[in-house]
């Protein structure tokens, strides 16, 4: 049983990225298909797919590189985790990287992006912090 399948999301995501891999895949969730519908949405990832039977799901993530080198994730970090929630109201959303990076939000709207979250003026759960 995993207890955090969040944290497993985003620690393939970076194990794949440190080697290279062109995909990752794991169990699909439906937190985890928002997850990835948000990191696609703003360009950190190529695609995103779910395929297999339909008693397991698999999500399939295509990671996205700067050339041959670099992973366009250079860092993807767990914020609110099991043992300690982190919640924010709208106007205490933080800018990650000066803007240069998002804050993935868990809200009563769905999960969005930090910048999302701010024109809409909702706050919520900040699941992840990704530059």
């Amino acid at each position: 049983m995993l207890t955090d399948p969040i944290a497993d999301l985003l620690t393939r995501v970076r194990n794949a990225g440190h080697a290279r891999r062109v995909r990752v895949s794991m169990p699909e969730s439906r937190i985890r298909r928002e997850i990835a519908r948000v990191l696609k949405e703003t360009g950190y990832v190529r695609d995103f797919s779910s395929d297999g039977d339909p008693k397991k799901p698999t999500l399939t993530i295509e990671l996205r590189y700067h050339g041959q080198d670099s992973p366009m994730i250079e860092s993807i970090q767990r914020v609110s985790r099991p043992g300690r929630r982190v919640y924010v109201g709208c106007d205490d959303i933080p800018k990650i990287r000066s803007g240069l990076g998002i804050a993935i939000l868990s809200t009563n709207r769905g999960v969005m992006t930090d910048a999302q979250a701010r024109e809409a003026r909702l706050g919520g759960e900040i699941l992840a912090k990704v530059w």
